[in-house]
């Protein structure tokens, strides 16, 4: 159950980890402002606590999707 749990933690944890950084490589390419305002303006931007949520709750659907499909194989 430990190990379980920590699992999720882990898999959880990197799922919002790529989703934030995919959010502040935004920021440098798509609008362009953080060019001009710098790498801490950027992460500011990004860090809201609706991305939060949007990103937790893509990270849970990914996690339940992908451990459902490894259960089945």
């Amino acid at each position: 159950m430990k190990n379980s749990a920590l699992r999720a933690v882990v898999e959880i944890g990197f799922i919002m980890f790529l989703f934030y950084a995919n959010l502040v490589m935004g920021e440098f390419t798509h609008s362009g402002a953080a060019r001009s305002h710098g790498l801490m303006w950027a992460i500011g931007d990004a860090v809201t606590h609706t991305n939060f949520a949007i990103g937790l709750g893509a990270a849970l659907v990914g996690y339940v999707v992908f451990e459902s499909l490894r259960n089945r194989l």
